[in-house]
C-alpha cells in the first residue's frame, strides 16, 4: 500500500491527507468512512456527493463504508425515507454490506456517557426555555451569559436528569447542557444542549425514551462508536468539530479526524430538505420523486444515471471552497452518458399529417435505421414507412424565410432512413390552420440518397401514421426562473417557480419500436433529446419524461471560456 500511494498520490486534498496518514501508519493503516443522512427527507444532488465521497474514498484504500442514520428526532423521521435513502444509495452502486447502523442503537450508551458528564461536573440540567436559552446565548459579537441552573450539585443533575428519562417533565421542561463557556468565540461552545424532553414514539425504540439527544451530542460520538478513521462533512459542520471533540477528550474515548469539504450548490435549484420538504407538503411539485426536484429520486425518475451523477461529481471535485455549479454541466454529463449508451428512435411530439400522394395506397415497406451511430453492436431495426406519415408541425412552413431549410411547398428535403419528398400543397381547416400537407416522393432515393448526387439541406424525422403508437409526453424545464431562489432576502423562494416548469404534450405519435421499452429504460427520440419511459404508464398509454435535450448549453459555456 505505501509504495502504491507514493507513485499515484491523489490531487483529492481529502485523499492527500489519507494518503499521509497511511504513510505514518495512523490508525494501523486503515480507512473507515460512513454516510450519515437523518430519515427526515428525501436525498438529493448534494448527498449524492457525499455518498460518492465516503463509499469510493472507503474502496479507493480497501476500507470499508458504514450506513448510518442519525434518527435523533422523531418529530420528523418516517421509514419511508429509510427506505428511500438505501434504495438511493444502492441504485449509484454502493453497498455497505452488513453496516447498516442507527444512532439509536446507542441511545443507552449516549445515555451512559452524559451520565459521565454529569459525574464530572461538565453538564447540568436547565430549566430555561428554549427561548430563555437563546436569549442567554448571545450573539456571534455578544458573549452570553450563564444560565441560573448552571451551578446546580452533580447530585442534583443526575436526579433531574434520571427524572427526565423516567418520563417525570413535560416537553421542553428541561435540558441536560454541556457546561463549557457561555463567553466562547464560537457560539456553538456556549453551553450546548445535549438532551431535550419529547415524548414521542420513535420508529426504532417505540416508547422507550422521551429524552432523545442532540445531533451534536449524537454525531461525534456515533463516529468513535464505530471506530470510524475520518470524518467527512460539509464545511457548515466545521464550526461545530471543536464541540465534538471537547465531548471526546471529556469523555476519554477514541476520537476519530473530521474532514470538511464544500458541499455541493447548484444554480436554478436549492438544496434546503426543509424547503424541498415545503414544496412537497404544499402540493407545489408532485412528490419527492418528481422529475424536477433535485433529489436522487427525482433525478432518476427523469431518466438520469448513476454514472452520469458519477462523472458530474467527479469533474466538479472536493474542495474546501464553497461555490455555485451550472445545472448545464450535470445537464452534460447526462447527455454525455446517453449518447453512448441509448437508442435512437423516431418520435413525432406535435404531429401534422403528410400525405405522399404518388406512394401506392396499400404499400407498407420495412426501412432499416440505425439503432446508436456510435455503438455499431447496437445494431438495426425495421422500421415502417406508408402513404402517410407524421412529421413536427415546426418541420413545414408556409411561408418559409430565407434560412429556412425545412420543408415548405417546392422544396425537397430527406425523410431519416426514407426518401427525398417535396411539397406539393396543403390543406387547411376553417380557421386556417394547416391539418395535412400533400406531398411527392423520389423513389430512387430509397435510404435518403440521391443516385443523380442531388442535394438536399434538411433531413426530417417522421413517424408512419397507421402503424405510429401515441403517447403523452412530459416536457421539463428547470424548477426556478432564477439562479438562486434563496438569494432575495425579502421574497420567498416560491415566488420563483418556474411556471413552465412542466408541459404535458399529449397525442404524441411514435415509431412502434417503442412499444416494447420497460419502465424506465432511457432513449433518444431524434432530434429532441432524451426520454425515459415513466413509471405512470400502462400497457394502453405510454408517458415519456424528457430527461435532457439534445441541445448542450455547457458545450458553448466551455467555448466562451
Amino acid at each position: 500500500m505505501k509504495k502504491e500511494i507514493e507513485e499515484n498520490e491523489s490531487t483529492n486534498f481529502i485523499h492527500q491527507i489519507i494518503e499521509k496518514d497511511l504513510l505514518e501508519g495512523k490508525n494501523g493503516s486503515r480507512v473507515h468512512t460512513r454516510f450519515p443522512p437523518e430519515p427526515n427527507g428525501y436525498l438529493h444532488i448534494g448527498h449524492a456527493k457525499s455518498i460518492i465521497l465516503n463509499f469510493s474514498t472507503a474502496e479507493k484504500y480497501n476500507g470499508l463504508c458504514n450506513l448510518r442514520f442519525d434518527d435523533t428526532n422523531p418529530m420528523k423521521e418516517e421509514e419511508e425515507y429509510v427506505r428511500s435513502i438505501k434504495e438511493n444509495i444502492k441504485w449509484l452502486g454502493y453497498d455497505w454490506e452488513d453496516r447498516c447502523y442507527f444512532a439509536s442503537d446507542y441511545f443507552e450508551k449516549m445515555y451512559e456517557y452524559a451520565v459521565q458528564l454529569i459525574k464530572k461536573g461538565k453538564a447540568y440540567v436547565c430549566d430555561l426555555s428554549a427561548d430563555e436559552i437563546r436569549e442567554y446565548r448571545g450573539t456571534p459579537t455578544q458573549v452570553g451569559k450563564n444560565s441560573p441552573y448552571r451551578n446546580r450539585e452533580n447530585d442534583e443533575n443526575l436526579k433531574l436528569f434520571k427524572k427526565m428519562k423516567a418520563g417525570e417533565f413535560p416537553n421542553g421542561a428541561k435540558t441536560l447542557r454541556a457546561k463549557i463557556d457561555m463567553s466562547n468565540p464560537n457560539i456553538n461552545m456556549r453551553d450546548p444542549i445535549i438532551y431535550r424532553i419529547l415524548h414521542s414514539a420513535h420508529q426504532n425504540t417505540g416508547n422507550k425514551w422521551c429524552i432523545y439527544p442532540t445531533y451534536d451530542w449524537a454525531h461525534g460520538l456515533e463516529d468513535s462508536i464505530e471506530n470510524i478513521t475520518h470524518s467527512l462533512c460539509t464545511l457548515e459542520f466545521e464550526d461545530h468539530r471543536p464541540l465534538y471533540d471537547w465531548f471526546l477528550n471529556e469523555l476519554e474515548v477514541y476520537r476519530p479526524q473530521q474532514i470538511e469539504f464544500a458541499r455541493l450548490n447548484l444554480n436554478y435549484t436549492m438544496m434546503s430538505k426543509r424547503k424541498l420538504n415545503e414544496l412537497v407538503s404544499k402540493n407545489y411539485v408532485n412528490g419527492w420523486d418528481d422529475p424536477r426536484m433535485p433529489t436522487i429520486s427525482g433525478l432518476k425518475r427523469r431518466g438520469y444515471t448513476p454514472d452520469a451523477i458519477k462523472d458530474f461529481i467527479e469533474r466538479i471535485g472536493v474542495a474546501k471552497n464553497e461555490g455555485i455549479v451550472d445545472i448545464a454541466l450535470l445537464e452534460h454529463c447526462l447527455r454525455d452518458d446517453l449518447n453512448k449508451k441509448a437508442l435512437r428512435f423516431m418520435g413525432v411530439l406535435d404531429p401534422i399529417k403528410v400525405v405522399i400522394d404518388n406512394y401506392p395506397d396499400d404499400k407498407t415497406e420495412e426501412l432499416e435505421a440505425i439503432n446508436n451511430p456510435g455503438d455499431e453492436s447496437a445494431g438495426t431495426r425495421k422500421v415502417p414507412f406508408s402513404k402517410e406519415i407524421y412529421i413536427e408541425k415546426d418541420d413545414f412552413m408556409e411561408v418559409a424565410p430565407k434560412k429556412y431549410y425545412r420543408l415548405t411547398i417546392g422544396r425537397e428535403v430527406r425523410l431519416r432512413y426514407a426518401y427525398f419528398i417535396k411539397a406539393t400543397s396543403i390543406v387547411k381547416d376553417k380557421n386556417g390552420e394547416i391539418t395535412e400537407i400533400h406531398c411527392t416522393y423520389d423513389p430512387a432515393t430509397k435510404g435518403g440518397n440521391s443516385p443523380d448526387g442531388r442535394k438536399v439541406k434538411s433531413t426530417i424525422h417522421w413517424v408512419s401514421a397507421k402503424d405510429a403508437i401515441d403517447a403523452n409526453v412530459r416536457m421539463y424545464d428547470r424548477l426556478f426562473t432564477v439562479e438562486n431562489p434563496l438569494g432575495d432576502k425579502e421574497k420567498s423562494f416560491k415566488e420563483f417557480l418556474n411556471p413552465d416548469s412542466l408541459k404535458v404534450l399529449e397525442n404524441c405519435k411514435l415509431e412502434p419500436n417503442l412499444k416494447n421499452l420497460n419502465v424506465g429504460d432511457t432513449v433518444q427520440f431524434e432530434r429532441k433529446g432524451y426520454f425515459i419511459l415513466d413509471e405512470d404508464s400502462t400497457n394502453k398509454d405510454q408517458v415519456f419524461n424528457l430527461a435532457v435535450p439534445l441541445r448542450d448549453k455547457w458545450k458553448k459555456i466551455r467555448r466562451k471560456r
